[in-house]
């Protein structure tokens, strides 16, 4: 599996003055995934293999199919294979605890999802929208009876103007290939200015699945699991509608992307109560949303 998700390629590259040299190069995995759900067919995603297990669970408590790992039975491969008989891994049919889930209450959903996009495959504007089974801690509260508030900071401006080079540490794959998102995780303990812990690293052609795939590792590794709640989420991209939703499916109440943010992800910020940073660069970043979070 690892050795697809840098794929080696023969490469003609020119200059302005019309050279061309030509040599090895890699490229990044992507191939497509389909999920199945006790039976049925649930969705096809684009994603570089790998870690597939966690993109799964992920996946399925973004689109509020499961909340936790226990209500998955099994996850079988078996199904996918490639031309010449080999299995490729590109088939999971995953089975449910009874009760879970049924296809009749699900929304409409049209099949193919692309690595750019995380639901293009939903297909009513209503169901784009999820609701969390974790709700966020609070970023303030009250102290007395006279509704005076005062802050519950997360983390300091300096630790999280340190995690996009964190991020950089784990990007393996982008070193080769120049082709891929990420994201990770970060646990943050009770004082705001000291180094969170950092929980995981993923690399995917697509963004949403770069995310999905540290909070499905986060399900089944990190302590009970969700919510999230003392955790940031930084990503190496920009900060995206879907990617805010993921992260308060989780239960995660700070995410931080080195690109702009959406106008759309920042007010999804602020109903949701996730604080949503932007632009997160050389020790300088942009807060769109509950900012008495940082120290």
């Amino acid at each position: 599996m690892k050795q697809r998700r840098a794929v080696r390629a023969r490469v003609y590259k020119f200059d302005a003055t019309g050279e061309i040299s030509a040599g090895p190069d890699s490229l990044a995995g992507e191939e497509p995934l389909e999920i199945r759900l006790d039976g049925e067919q649930f969705s096809v995603t684009m994603r570089t293999p790998g870690n597939d297990v966690e993109l799964i669970a992920g996946y399925l408590l973004s689109e509020s199919v499961i909340t936790s790992m226990d209500e998955i039975e099994e996850i079988d491969f078996s199904a996918g294979l490639a031309p010449d008989g080999s299995r490729n891994y590109n088939v999971a049919a995953v089975r449910l605890r009874p009760g879970t889930w049924s296809a009749e209450a699900a929304p409409a959903r049209s099949v193919y999802t692309s690595s750019s996009c995380g639901i293009c495959g939903t297909a009513a504007i209503d169901a784009v929208t999820k609701t969390s089974a974790y709700p966020l801690i609070p970023a303030s509260f009250p102290v007395d009876l006279d509704e005076e508030f005062r802050f519950s900071p997360l983390l300091s401006a300096a630790r999280i103007g340190e995690l996009p080079d964190r991020l950089r540490s784990q990007q393996e794959v982008f070193d080769k290939t120049g082709g891929v998102h990420a994201a990770a995780l970060f646990a943050v303990g009770d004082d705001p200015n000291a180094e969170p812990e950092l929980l995981v690293g993923r690399e995917d052609v697509g963004r949403h699945n770069a995310v999905d795939k540290v909070i499905g590792w986060a399900m089944s590794h990190h302590g009970t699991g969700l919510p999230l709640n003392r955790a940031v989420l930084q990503v190496s991209a920009r900060a995206s509608f879907e990617l805010v939703q993921k992260s308060a499916m989780a239960g995660i109440p700070m995410m931080s992307a080195v690109s702009a943010p959406s106008a759309l992800a920042v007010d999804h910020g602020k109903s949701l109560g996730v604080t949503v940073i932007g632009f997160n660069r050389r020790g300088r970043f942009n807060a769109y949303s509950y900012p008495e979070r940082i120290a």
